[in-house]
């Protein structure tokens, strides 16, 4: 699966990959992200960073939580299988990847995220972006929350089935969380070249 993303990156720059992982782990993380959410530990996300950042939730609804290595179990295998696609993407790559920044984010019924770019102004460390998806096996076109993924050849619709990880290269695809009618679970991250 891991040369399949190396692939797909390289081809278009992008790489839908479901059943990413094993179903058991997914519903471990959404248990733990649920849990951690009714804990009061998912706080509103903002956007920009430093000095300038902001919530504004005309712009992005989601409640996040940054992971920790550490935290738990569940989440430290995830990072582990994470850190592996980093050590392939440098392999094969050669992008000087060094670190990987996660958050678990909830997105309410209504919740979205207005189309960007997941890399800052000021910092271009963000090289791949990794999305896996933590909903139920049954999320359906009529739940909403897809991920929007402008590509040069059209508008690119991703359902956010569990399990699923999409990898996108961080400054090159604009794209948006649609309106999800369902609360919707995902573990986001930037893996980041150094310095």
């Amino acid at each position: 699966m891991l040369a399949n993303i190396i692939d797909d990156l390289v081809a278009r720059g992008w790489s839908v990959q479901p059943h990413f992982l094993a179903q058991s782990l997914t519903l471990q993380l959404a248990t733990e992200c649920r849990a951690r959410q009714a804990a009061g530990e998912l706080l509103p996300a903002g956007i920009g960073r430093g000095d300038g950042k902001l919530v504004n939730e005309s712009i992005r609804s989601d409640s996040i939580l940054w992971l920790e290595p550490g935290q738990s179990p569940t989440c430290d295998q995830y990072l582990a299988t994470i850190d592996e696609l980093r050590l392939t993407l440098n392999r094969e790559l050669f992008l000087g990847l060094e670190d990987l920044e996660s958050h678990f984010a909830v997105y309410p019924p209504g919740g979205f995220y207005q189309r960007h770019l997941d890399r800052f102004r000021d910092d271009d460390r963000r090289t791949v972006t990794v999305v896996l998806y933590l909903n139920d096996p049954d999320w359906s076109e009529a739940d909403g929350g897809q991920l929007r993924m402008y590509l040069p050849e059209g508008e690119r619709d991703i359902l956010p089935e569990g399990g699923t990880l999409v990898c996108f290269m961080s400054d090159r695809i604009p794209h948006e969380v649609l309106p999800a009618r369902r609360q919707r679970l995902a573990l986001t991250g930037w893996i980041r070249r150094r310095v």
